[in-house]
């Protein structure tokens, strides 16, 4: 059973996410926040699977309860929402820690497949928008190389390195297979292997992992 925290200004939107999610077999709703100081109180206190947080709130942002939260090294992973049109917020709450972002006028099935994903430790971001993400935003946010993570670069292989590069683009662990030679069942090993070095969460992290430390840029 996957446990859920929305978290969510709007009473009309919590009620909707409440009734969708309700409405699954394998999930449950462990509480509500109106903010973002809510949420990581009762984060804390609750430890969900999954907390479904939105970006703008009065008070703490879902930005800073996104950081919050995945500093305290908690099992709690954060998906975002947005409305993604101009949301700079949405690169800055990946960069916060979270596992993803959806947009806000997703189709309810497609939420529903979003948090099983996160739960089960994968990110939810298509290589489209992955793109476009990070095309747009991180050409706004500073970078630069820290000593820790040239170290954390350091202790990737070059094949590793180039999985990763690759990862970065948005490409999917069967197109990687293709591109560079390998089973996807290799790509797989290699991944979970960058993750551990570099200390990343998941392939989102991985992703804004790359693109700090210059391996790859903006097109």
């Amino acid at each position: 059973m996957t446990t859920v925290l929305i978290v969510d200004d709007q009473t009309l939107q919590r009620l909707g996410f409440r009734m969708l999610l309700e409405a699954q077999s394998d999930m449950t709703v462990a509480g509500e926040a109106t903010n973002g100081s809510e949420a990581v109180r009762l984060t804390a206190e609750l430890r969900p699977d999954v907390v479904l947080m939105d970006v703008r709130m009065p008070g703490m942002d879902g930005i800073e309860a996104t950081r919050r939260i995945a500093e305290s090294g908690g099992r709690s992973r954060v998906l975002v929402l947005t409305t993604f049109d101009l949301d700079e917020y949405a690169y800055e709450a990946l960069r916060a820690g979270a596992s993803g972002f959806f947009l806000k006028d997703a189709r309810p099935d497609e939420l529903v497949v979003g948090i099983r994903a996160v739960a089960a430790g994968d990110s939810v971001i298509s290589p489209g928008i992955t793109r476009k993400l990070i095309d747009t935003y991180t050409q706004r946010v500073p970078g630069g190389r820290a000593a820790a993570q040239e170290n954390r670069l350091a202790q990737l292989t070059d094949r590793e390195r180039e999985v990763l590069t690759a990862l970065a683009t948005g490409a999917t662990n069967t197109e990687i297979a293709t591109h560079l030679h390998l089973a996807e069942s290799t790509v797989k090993s290699h991944v979970s292997r960058i993750l551990t070095k570099i200390g990343a969460r998941d392939r989102v992290q991985a992703v804004i992992f790359a693109y700090d430390v210059g391996l790859v840029r903006p097109a």
